[in-house]
């Protein structure tokens, strides 16, 4: 009798997920239960401020600008819950945000500055791209080469982003960052009443959503989270991979940029230093967990929403500013709690 070892079976599970395609598949990853409870709690807040403030929350205007104010953190949610799916973090994001922001928007501050033609709009668009691609496939380098923790890489990616940023700028925020035509499209604009930025979010988290759910590269994804080593074993090249999820952060962190650029026309420098809180609270509160393996960009999609609604029902309600960044702090520790909690569960099974 032949036996096989642990080893051996968990690198054919791995196989056989990283292979294993069709729709079966794609509709669990699409509509798990982990994102159940995330929203419950959003309906619950919903009705919480519905009836705390009537007429007043619960409006079409609120309800658009809960939207845009989500769309950019929800392009970067999306990077993020596949770089937290392979069991890594991201803290540099909001400088790497503000990296590509000055590189676009010192491009075009010399090339018509708010006048700037569509070519120009253009150029700055990849500019901010391919900085945010490299910069995130530098971090990604570094932690599949040189083992070095993703926790350590990104925090010091969030230190240099930055400080490169100010000395583009000398710290300050320079005029002319955004073209009118970026900001009037983009920014301002509308598909069919819904704000550009809106659809644009929509599609990211589709186009990935997809991805995650139905191609090898998110099964492959999906199963370094689980074991990486048994991955290995199966055939995936980790470390490459690796890379290119952290280059896939960094490319949305670019696109994000430009969304920003669009929206508020400046590179707001000093704007950005909660990003990372706030984009991981998102993931973590839509079911991805942090130990890596498990989570869903349709759980991101409720997640980020969760944040956006409690600021703007705290902001109706009249709570002052700073307990909104306590409440989302609060609502971050009870996710990890949840996800501790909901892991240890599975293990004890």
């Amino acid at each position: 009798m032949t036996v096989v070892s642990q080893d051996t079976q968990e690198a054919t599970e791995v196989s056989e997920r990283a292979h294993r395609g069709g729709l079966p598949s794609w509709l669990r990853r699409m509509a798990a239960v982990n994102e159940l409870w995330t929203f419950l709690i959003l309906v619950a807040l919903v009705a919480f401020f519905t009836a705390a403030a009537p007429g007043k929350f619960f409006t079409a205007y609120n309800f658009t600008q809960i939207g845009v104010n989500a769309a950019i953190y929800l392009v970067l949610g999306v990077g993020m819950t596949y770089v937290i799916i392979t069991a890594g973090i991201d803290l540099s994001i909001g400088s790497v945000v503000v990296l590509a922001a000055v590189g676009s928007g010192l491009y075009n501050i010399h090339h018509g500055g708010p006048a700037s033609g569509w070519t120009t709009v253009g150029i700055c668009v990849l500019i901010a791209l391919a900085i945010g691609t490299a910069w995130g496939a530098l971090q990604g380098a570094l932690i599949s080469s040189g083992k070095v923790p993703p926790l350590i890489v990104t925090l010091g990616g969030l230190g240099a982003a930055l400080g490169l940023a100010e000395l583009a700028t000398g710290g300050q925020d320079p005029a002319g960052a955004a073209s009118a035509n970026l900001q009037n499209t983009l920014g301002y604009g509308r598909l069919l009443g819904i704000p550009w930025l809106v659809v644009l979010a929509a599609a990211v988290t589709l186009i990935f959503g997809l991805v995650l759910g139905r191609t090898r590269f998110g099964n492959y994804t999906l199963a370094i989270g689980s074991n990486p080593a048994a991955a290995q074993r199966a055939g995936v090249r980790v470390g490459r991979h690796l890379v290119k999820v952290y280059a896939l952060m960094g490319l949305l962190a670019g696109l994000g940029a430009v969304m920003w650029l669009a929206s508020y026309g400046t590179t707001s420098i000093a704007g950005h230093s909660t990003d990372n809180l706030k984009v991981i609270t998102a993931v973590v509160l839509g079911g991805t967990s942090l130990f890596g393996g498990r989570g869903s960009v349709l759980g991101t999609v409720i997640g980020v929403f969760i944040p956006a609604v409690l600021t703007t029902g705290l902001i109706v309600i009249g709570v002052q500013q700073y307990w909104q960044d306590v409440a989302v702090g609060v609502v971050l520790v009870a996710a990890v709690y949840i996800d501790h909690t909901r892991r240890t569960s599975r293990e004890r099974r």
